[in-house]
């Protein structure tokens, strides 16, 4: 029975729409603030599926999410596929592949077998192939018992100034809590995963540190107080702190927890100085508190430095579901949901749908630990390739993708005669 499911999708699949479905999003440009290009595209191919409720609405002012859904036919349970729609900078794309058909970053060139171009894979793909899902269940003559709905929404990514807050789903999250968009009982957020299924991810927050002393001419540094000698201390902390935290526990899927530094400025000319700057990132794994992860670092850092003329101060300008950064999430491995997606993808590409964890931190911690919503990570794509000048997602997989999300579809919700 599982089988016939298969090859019936298959033989229903129209490759070359589903196809031309991701590369018309690929080509629509919406680095991070323009999200209205993609999303107007997004809203006309969810109308051409019937969805009702079918909603454009700015979380912020000309930034619009899009939702909406298919209403099932009998009592089965309610699917939401979620992703974000702005995509990262191009900066220094179009030099790199100059003269070539990848030359144009939102070109969506077909090139040995894959779809190029920023936002391919993070996360285009993913939104694409779950709309085309829900059409090959249609063109299959599949209908579904339960409820799948959309929603598309921007300000994930965070390289532009400004941005990158989460103020999208942020939006949309506020309307399930409000009752204005229904609760769904499992979501799918489409970041990509070469097709394997996520089910715990790490969080971080980003902590920039000022240390500031005294400056004073080279010839009598004793007047001075250097900040730059401080934070050498504070490094050496930080760093011995960073080995402390990883020794303590290893997540089964997402590794160990760790801090890197990732910026030091400071320093003047001829002269003692007199402000330093330091950046670090913090990984933490599912359980860890953010606030306490904080609080260890600050500790770290005054412990270091002994003198009381020396001031530091500490800011976190990466806030999502929490003030200071974006807190870890996981549901248990085991669910027979995350099983049965996983059963899902594996029908559809065999080797794929493998139980892993999230190297990035996204958006479901909003989900899970905001709404107590179980959520997954699942699409088309590989992460490390993402946010480069190889941004691009196999069409085989982003295919499989398709029939993989059709078949969860009708397992999930259940399906009428």
């Amino acid at each position: 029975m599982e089988n016939d499911l298969f090859a019936r999708l298959w033989a229903a699949l129209d490759r070359d729409a589903s196809l031309d479905l991701f590369r018309g999003a690929v080509r629509r440009e919406s680095i991070t603030g323009n999200e209205a290009n993609v999303v107007a595209y997004l809203r006309e191919a969810m109308g051409r599926l019937d969805l009702s409720g079918l909603t454009m609405a700015d979380f912020l002012p000309g930034r619009p999410n899009v939702w909406g859904e298919r209403k099932g036919a009998g009592n089965g349970r309610r699917l939401l596929f979620i992703g974000h729609t702005d995509v990262v900078h191009v900066d220094g794309w179009r030099e790199n592949w100059v003269g070539t058909e990848r030359e144009n970053p939102f070109g969506a060139a077909i090139v040995d077998g894959a779809v190029w171009g920023r936002g391919a894979g993070d996360l285009k793909a993913g939104i694409t192939s779950s709309l085309a899902a829900l059409a090959l269940l249609d063109a299959a003559g599949i209908t579904l018992a339960g409820d799948v709905s959309f929603a598309f929404v921007g300000d994930e990514e965070s390289g532009q100034p400004g941005t990158g807050v989460s103020a999208g789903i942020k939006d949309y999250v506020t309307r399930i809590e409000a009752g204005e968009v229904a609760r769904p009982d499992f979501v799918v957020y489409v970041e990509p995963t070469q097709l394997a299924v996520y089910p715990a991810q790490i969080g971080f927050f980003i902590t920039d540190i000022t240390i500031t002393g005294r400056s004073a001419y080279f010839g009598v540094p004793e007047l001075g107080k250097d900040a730059l000698r401080a934070s050498h201390a504070a490094m050496s902390a930080l760093w011995k702190h960073s080995d402390e935290i990883s020794a303590r526990a290893e997540h089964k899927l997402v590794g160990r927890s760790f801090l890197l530094i990732t910026g030091l400025t400071g320093g003047g000319y001829i002269a003692v100085p007199e402000k330093c700057e330091l950046s670090l990132i913090r990984k933490l794994l599912p359980g860890e508190s953010l606030d306490q992860a904080a609080a260890d670092i600050e500790a770290a850092v005054r412990g270091a430095i002994d003198d009381p003329e020396i001031t530091v101060t500490f800011s976190y300008p990466a806030g999502r579901d929490h003030a200071l950064g974006g807190t870890a999430a996981e549901i248990e491995e085991g669910r027979a949901d995350v099983s049965l997606l996983s059963q899902a993808i594996g029908g559809a590409l065999p080797g794929r749908g493998g139980i892993e964890g999230a190297p990035f931190w996204s958006e479901s911690p909003f989900f899970v630990n905001r709404l107590g919503i179980p959520t997954v990570y699942c699409a088309p794509g590989d992460i490390r390739n993402c946010h480069t000048y190889n941004e691009h997602v196999e069409i085989e997989e982003f295919l499989a993708a398709v029939v993989g999300f059709a078949a969860f579809m009708a397992r999930f919700c259940g399906t009428v005669d």
